[in-house]
């Protein structure tokens, strides 16, 4: 396996299997989880899970959606708000992507959107239907944008960057459109981005933080935001709740400390409240970091529907 497939592939299934290793955990405080050493799929005995009739390896909407853009991605050749509100539309309705075509875990906010947004209203009007509405459903599911602009889109750097901001911006509009929620998903992929390229967790964060700065003097909004929403000067931090901030800076903090993924992922989890997602947006980092052959077998194998993600990494090696 190429080494860039390695990171392409550990980020897909990362993002998939932690976000598998937070839906039994979703909702509870920390003080409420199992120890460390016993956060898995299966959790303990006696552990009551969040959602009892969901099998263990299941990912949830965070995974669903995020499988979502990727294929609207291949399909379209880049990224089209129309067709991935179309796809999102029928993972809302018909359960595609989705583990077993079944939908258990949708988001206020995002169900709200899909209905207007089926009902006629545009996509870039759907998700202000709470203009201030600053929850992470837009984040978890961005990093298919950085994975499928580092495997082609444009020659130039420089381009490739800025392409990759605006899209991060663009798939939030259907669901979750303040300026806030792009911001976040754009640093995130910027992130990523560096980690692809081979950057320690430090260099990527910083240098991410850096290349978003440079794009956004021509968007004082954008760059507002950034600087007194996000605040990257400040060292990152987070509960693991769900507020997009929160999340992006608890996945941050948790990467610069980690040890490998396994070790990433279960901190995650072991934030409590937003398990799945936490566990989701730490995992997509740290399975690029760390590269597919650093995740864990024991989960690979858990994870259910495998083969959808194989379907989705035979696309990427059409590019390379």
């Amino acid at each position: 396996m190429t080494e860039k497939r390695d990171r392409i592939a550990g980020g897909l299934y990362g993002l998939l299997i932690g976000d598998a290793l937070g839906v039994p955990y979703e909702f509870y405080e920390a003080q409420e989880l199992p120890p460390y050493e016993e956060i898995e799929m299966t959790p303990p005995s006696g552990f009551k899970k969040t959602y009892p009739q969901v099998e263990a390896g299941t990912w949830s909407d965070d995974g669903a959606q995020s499988l979502c853009l990727l294929d609207s991605l291949f399909k379209q050749g880049g990224f089209s708000l129309k067709e991935y509100s179309d796809e999102l539309l029928a993972w809302y309705e018909e359960g595609v992507w989705a583990v077993g075509g079944q939908v258990f875990d949708v988001g206020v906010q995002t169900g709200q959107a899909l209905h207007a947004y089926k009902e006629g209203a545009a996509p870039e009007q759907c998700g202000l239907l709470n203009p201030q509405g600053k929850g992470n459903g837009a984040l978890m599911r961005t990093l298919p944008l950085a994975l499928w602009h580092f495997a082609g889109g444009a020659k130039d750097p420089e381009s490739r960057e800025r392409n990759l901001v605006r899209d991060a911006h663009h798939q939030c509009l259907i669901t979750h459109g303040h300026v806030c929620n792009q911001v976040c998903s754009a640093l995130y992929c910027l992130v990523a981005w560096g980690l692809l390229e081979g950057l320690e967790v430090y260099e990527a964060i910083q240098k991410g933080v850096q290349r978003l700065r440079r794009i956004y003097r021509e968007q004082p909004e954008y760059e507002r935001e950034l600087e007194w929403s996000i605040r990257p000067d400040l060292p990152w931090e987070g509960k693991g709740t769900g507020y997009v901030v929160d999340c992006l800076r608890s996945a941050f903090m948790i990467l610069e400390r980690a040890s490998n993924y396994e070790d990433a992922v279960k901190q995650a989890v072991q934030l409590g409240n937003d398990t799945d997602t936490t566990a989701c947006v730490t995992g997509g980092l740290a399975g690029i970091r760390y590269g597919l052959q650093g995740i864990p077998k024991r989960w690979l194998l858990a994870l259910r529907e495998r083969e959808k993600v194989e379907q989705m990494m035979d696309c990427f090696s059409k590019m390379w």
